[in-house]
């Protein structure tokens, strides 16, 4: 295909499906999906505000916890607003530049939110194994060069990927059997060989998902061994107990990860519906249940959102004598 023709091409809006199969109960289906996205919404800002309010909370780990609410708000907002247009609104046309924007902001902030996890795991690996030099080595601004550098790595590695997919040309079909712009989805319309940006996304995947998840284990590894070794079983569950949330949250992020990955591959016999259904919940109910399981895990996080509540609720009474 010429140059002018590609560029031509590639011009032209995609068109979302939704849920395919289903398009007849989008109505029905957009209720759970925006209810989710109200309580992440609401979670990760009470959460955030928390975080920000109270300066008992003004410490690395809750600074890393700020940071994950962040992201799940960027991912969902890059993603159920559009979703539900097409559900309630059959507004299913998204141009190509925001289809790789919205691509772009998905993939990036995963692999922002693996290196957080790795970055909390060190955190509890020093608070565990070397409280006596925590306040030393974990500043807030050596958690915040940790954010960054997440960040800076996510968009690092994914500019590229961008930049391979956005080059071929897209002439098979412009539909897109999915509620957003899914990566395997949209490299399937293109009519050029995209075995360069297959290869570049499986080796990036392979090497950060795997890099983190191995260090995370090592470090649940060894703090796993220095619980063990405490003199008292208080002392061992209690110490446990700070590592609840966060190993809760490590296993929805992986496990949901790679089964969502492993469906778009691979359609196990699955129909169409079912696979979009997983990735679709994928990207809207762990931002949704993180903030209940740090209220739930955490007590520090539960009084700082009971201090915030209670300080909106006496401003309101007080605005309204």
């Amino acid at each position: 295909m010429s140059t002018a023709n590609r560029s031509n091409t590639n011009s032209l809006p995609f068109l979302l499906t939704g849920i395919p199969g289903l398009e007849a109960l989008h109505v029905w289906i957009s209720i759970p999906f925006c209810f989710t996205y109200i309580m992440t919404l609401l979670g990760n800002s009470m959460v955030l505000l928390a975080v920000r309010l109270d300066k008992s909370l003004h410490e690395p780990m809750y600074y890393f916890i700020s940071m994950l609410a962040v992201i799940d708000l960027t991912f969902s907002t890059a993603v159920v607003p559009k979703m539900l247009s097409v559900f309630w609104l059959d507004s299913r046309e998204i141009g190509f530049e925001a289809c790789f924007i919205q691509m772009f902001f998905i993939h990036t902030f995963t692999a922002v939110e693996s290196g957080v996890l790795l970055a909390m795991s060190f955190d509890r690996y020093i608070a565990i194994c070397n409280p006596l030099r925590y306040n030393t080595i974990l500043t807030s601004s050596s958690t915040i060069q940790m954010g960054l550098l997440s960040l800076a790595r996510g968009a690092g590695v994914m500019t590229p990927l961008m930049c391979l997919l956005t080059n071929l040309p897209y002439c098979k079909t412009r539909v897109i059997p999915h509620s957003y712009c899914e990566h395997m989805a949209v490299v399937e319309l293109a009519c050029a060989d995209p075995s360069v940006s297959d290869l570049y996304s499986l080796i990036v995947a392979t090497l950060l998902v795997g890099t983190d998840s191995v260090f995370i284990t090592f470090s649940y590894g060894m703090i796993l061994r220095s619980v063990m070794r405490l003199p008292s079983q208080e002392a061992r569950l209690k110490s446990l107990r700070t590592c609840g949330s966060h190993v809760s949250i490590i296993l929805m992020f992986y496990i949901g990860g790679l089964l969502s990955m492993y469906l778009q591959m691979f359609s196990f016999g699955l129909a169409p519906h079912v696979q979009v259904l997983v990735a679709d919940l994928y990207l809207t109910v762990p931002p949704m249940l993180n903030p209940l399981i740090y209220g739930i895990k955490m007590k520090q996080i539960q009084e700082g959102i009971f201090k915030l509540l209670r300080q909106l609720a006496g401003l309101s009474i007080s605005q309204a004598d």
